[in-house]
């Protein structure tokens, strides 16, 4: 299987079969527009490339990157000071060697090129973008600013539109966590590092002829307010406002007023659940839940049977109710919660000990801890919580060890433990597990449903979801993550894709323990 392919495309009637037919081939795709050498200005190939991509959404398989090249446009077919992958494979939709011969020697690939059709074909000056020129200039300074998280369709079709536009220097603001606060899943979203570099590496690749200022940004404006080095801005359906505002801003700075090229949204073909029905990275996030998040680390104290997972998650965020979906599913599970309860009762040494440090007004009429008692002291102070996580992990600990011992013994041991407890990483004991499944929901939302269901203020909410991780420090630990912020159908969906996943991986795991005796 060729890793990278190139794509020559002539033909755009049959771009939807080329995808198809070389898509088992590849998993990532460079796409050349074989355009005549005399043409209409670069802007005119930008509604193609949009068509091209949007194509590629209904007719690619998902596992398949594809980057249609914009050098070539500008440097008249040449591949010279491209910053491509090594390119294994070149597929022509027509039958074009001369073309495809001097691609397989500048590329420096090996094998014959595959040519798709039989028929020598060029339609694509059928599909250039007949406008005034005005529409279709180019400009030496465009900018334009985004999450950029996870660069997907939308991204490649609102990068392209740009780049095209640009003829010496594109800038790109790529917001801050001080901005993303309230987008969906805001925890999942990649750190601003990350999505700069990811967005320097398609942009060199699809346009080797710019100079690219790829810049965090901490407001909406970026350098658009103080630049006086910008020509014309590119904006999306959404925010063509905030495009508009930018001009404002600039006038009252006394720099130019910028174009504004408005691309339109693209329709998402998945609209299942709470996704939107464009393209974005909200959908990109969501589509995350249920999945692998990063992969357990081998941990060589734990036996490989039973399989612990611990699930985690703050307080209101439904991990109960998830744990009982994978009971529901063949799945053993431990509560915590439950075997603390079991541990806290007269005679236990924890009963003992937290009678001794906080006194007998913990306790109820029968003698028993009070939780109703309990929780006020030491959610109210921190110290008092901390000594009483001193008193109680380390038993509870124990406990849950001692339970898996017996299952271990059984007969017919479960397959999977589900370890649910609040306190999972906190108390560190990420490390007597596999892996990690965690539950988020936002804290508002959080704070809100521990009002509705406990009766706390809202204050007391607020310092109970004080007293945990963060949703971010849960998601950096975690291997799996969910989110029960929609409605019960979509959690249970992304259960369900978690569990099919685990499946699959320990009967690939037990295959090749078997296969190796």
């Amino acid at each position: 299987m060729a890793s990278t392919g190139l794509l020559v495309v002539s033909n755009v009637k049959q771009f939807a079969q080329s995808l198809r037919s070389i898509e088992k081939y590849v998993h990532s795709l460079y796409v050349h527009l074989n355009v005549p050498v005399t043409r209409a200005p670069i802007p005119s190939w930008g509604r193609l490339i949009s068509q091209l991509y949007v194509d590629s959404n209904v007719h690619f398989n998902n596992n398949v990157d594809m980057n249609i090249l914009v050098t070539p446009l500008k440097q008249k077919g040449t591949f010279e000071n491209l910053n491509l992958r090594p390119i294994d494979m070149i597929f022509s939709d027509a039958h074009h060697p001369e073309v495809c011969e001097k691609l397989r020697q500048q590329l420096k690939i090996e094998k014959p090129t595959i040519y798709l059709a039989d028929e020598s074909v060029n339609d694509l000056s059928d599909y250039q973008q007949l406008e005034p020129e005005d529409k279709i200039k180019m400009y030496n300074n465009v900018v334009l600013g985004g999450t950029f998280d996870r660069i997907h369709l939308g991204h490649k079709i609102f990068l392209s539109q740009a780049v095209v536009r640009a003829c010496c220097r594109l800038v790109v603001g790529v917001t801050t966590s001080q901005l993303t606060k309230s987008k969906t899943l805001s925890e999942l979203i990649l750190p601003v590092d990350r999505r700069i570099n990811d967005l320097q590496t398609f942009l060199k690749e699809i346009d080797a002829t710019l100079e690219y200022e790829v810049v965090p940004i901490d407001d909406p404006f970026g350098p658009t307010k103080s630049d006086p080095n910008m020509d014309m801005i590119v904006v999306s359906a959404e925010t063509l406002r905030g495009g508009q505002k930018v001009n404002e801003l600039r006038q009252e700075n006394k720099l130019n007023t910028l174009d504004i090229f408005c691309i339109d949204l693209v329709e998402a073909t998945d609209k299942g659940g709470p996704k939107e029905n464009k393209v974005s990275s909200s959908n990109t996030r969501i589509d995350i839940l249920g999945t692998r998040w990063r992969q357990p680390e081998f941990k060589s104290h734990l036996s490989a049977k039973p399989y612990i997972v611990g699930l985690t998650g703050g307080i209101a965020s439904g991990k109960s109710k998830m744990a009982q979906r994978f009971a529901n599913m063949g799945a053993f599970v431990m509560n915590c919660d439950k075997i603390a309860h079991e541990i806290y009762e007269p005679g236990q040494v924890c009963y003992n000990r937290m009678v001794e440090y906080f006194g007998k007004e913990i306790l109820d009429n029968n003698g028993r801890i009070d939780r109703t008692k309990l929780g006020p002291i030491v959610f109210a102070n921190p110290s008092e919580l901390e000594k009483l996580n001193n008193i109680v992990w380390p038993e509870l600990m124990a406990e849950v060890k001692r339970r898996i011992k017996i299952l271990a013994e059984q007969e017919k041991p479960p397959q999977v433990v589900i370890l649910e407890a609040a306190v999972l990483l906190k108390a560190g004991w990420d490390q007597e597990v596999h892996e990690v499944w965690s539950m988020i929901v936002p804290p508002e939302e959080a704070v809100k449903r521990v009002v509705e269901r406990n009766g706390l203020t809202e204050e007391e909410a607020k310092r109970r979801l004080a007293s945990q991780l963060s949703n971010s420090e849960m998601v950096a630990r975690s291997h799996v993550i969910f989110s029960s912020l929609w409605d019960t159908e979509f959690t249970l969906k992304q259960a369900e894709k978690a569990w099919l996943m685990l499946m699959q991986e320990l009967k690939a795991r037990n295959l090749q323990s078997s296969s190796s005796l």
